[in-house]
């Protein structure tokens, strides 16, 4: 039977804005981790099919298809080709799931999946330039009448902003229907921080990271956003952007961050020719997509949808890692899916390790497949909201 198995997992660290890894361009910083994996997996670069990388402002430093131009960075062949694709930010868990439909289908024998966000070089809505006078043809704004005028009036979308849907007013929105507090919001947030904290002292993350070698000389080897001295009573004085009266703060939501990781995806059979060693095997896949507006409520359809296809239960998944956009996203998924909270993101998330947007999935992978292998877990399930209302679901299978 046809499978597509893990042989390579590898991240740079996560970088804050305007931390560490800012001199740092995002091709170069693509190229470090492609070059890490080729040399961690044992893997010839010259035998890689494709190489589909993940971004999300693919504008300036990183348009023209940062995936193709890591790949000539990296000194790979000029043979292995690369392409860049955007599913807001799951897009390198998509870039996954490409690369195994296209193993399993036997398209390609080798394919490397990853992703990469200069959030510091690139900030985050750099693509979108408003109408002016003299704009040339194929810029402006997105969206357009059609999609707009289906929403207007709703609560929460703004429909003449020039960027009509809001993560954040998602966020206070999921808060609001899920009966979730201030309290509980700032007490996960802490959480999460207080787990990362451990996790790194432990050297957990080790294993992991590739250090990335910055212009002064200098490397940057660690995650830079774990903040060790944060408190509830400092949490809850932080203002709430998106609501005056709301709930979600720049504590409960990820960091703005720097940061690429890179996996590779071949089959079993193909490995062991080769000697490969199979870190797990891509159980299920899927993808899903919910209300707009809410935005980011669609991984809990995307984890029903995985676990009905894998004919799992949620009780058979080890560890979950459910994407930290905002701190109401995890705690609504685990009281709709009543999952264990013990399993849920044991080495922190994105509010504590950041989120490089087009990297974050496979950061995500890369450190949920680390710690299975560290608990002798058999199942781990990754899900994330992504922008317009979509989620990614990934089931892998330890081997």
């Amino acid at each position: 039977m046809a499978d597509a198995v893990i042989v390579g997992a590898v991240r740079t660290p996560v970088g804050r804005r305007r931390g560490g890894l800012a001199p740092v361009h995002p091709v170069d910083l693509s190229a470090r981790v492609l070059a890490a994996l080729a040399e961690r997996a044992g893997l010839d670069p010259a035998e890689v099919d494709d190489v589909i990388w993940g971004c999300v402002s693919q504008v300036g430093e990183q348009a023209w298809n940062v995936g193709r131009n890591a790949v000539l960075a990296a000194g790979w062949p000029e043979s292995v080709p690369g392409t860049t694709l955007d599913r807001q930010c799951g897009s390198s868990q998509q870039a996954l799931h490409f690369a195994a439909a296209a193993v399993l289908s036997g398209q390609a024998d080798l394919v490397v999946a990853g992703g990469v966000e200069s959030m510091t070089r690139v900030p985050m809505g750099s693509s979108i330039q408003p109408p002016a006078d003299g704009t040339p043809a194929g810029t402006g704004l997105p969206y357009g009448g059609q999609l707009r005028d289906r929403y207007r009036g709703r609560p929460g979308f703004a429909a003449d902003d020039p960027v009509p849907f809001s993560q954040g007013v998602g966020a206070e929105m999921i808060a609001q229907r899920w009966r979730l507090s201030r309290t509980q919001l700032d007490e996960y947030a802490l959480a999460s921080h207080q787990k990362a904290a451990a996790a790194q002292d432990a050297g957990a993350f080790e294993p992991e990271i590739v250090p990335v070698a910055v212009p002064d000389g200098a490397k940057v080897a660690l995650d830079e956003g774990i903040r060790r001295d944060t408190t509830l009573a400092r949490l809850a004085e932080l203002p709430t952007p998106f609501r005056a009266d709301g709930m979600v703060t720049a504590g409960s939501a990820s960091q703005i961050s720097d940061g690429a990781a890179a996996l590779a995806v071949t089959s079993s059979d193909w490995a062991r020719e080769r000697g490969l060693r199979p870190l797990a095997r891509i159980h299920t896949a899927v993808v899903a997509a919910d209300d707009p507006v809410l935005m980011l409520t669609a991984p809990i359809p995307a984890t029903a949808k995985a676990l009905r296809r894998a004919g799992l239960g949620i009780e058979e998944i080890g560890v979950y890692e459910v994407n930290e956009a905002f701190a109401p996203v995890p705690l609504a998924w685990l009281a709709e899916t009543e999952a264990d909270p013990t399993r849920l993101n044991p080495r922190g998330g994105a509010i504590a390790l950041g989120h490089p947007l087009g990297g974050s999935g496979a950061r995500i992978m890369t450190t949920m497949l680390q710690h299975m292998r560290d608990n002798g877990i058999r199942y781990g399930l990754q899900t994330m909201c992504e922008g317009g209302g979509m989620a990614n679901a990934t089931i892998v299978e330890l081997l």
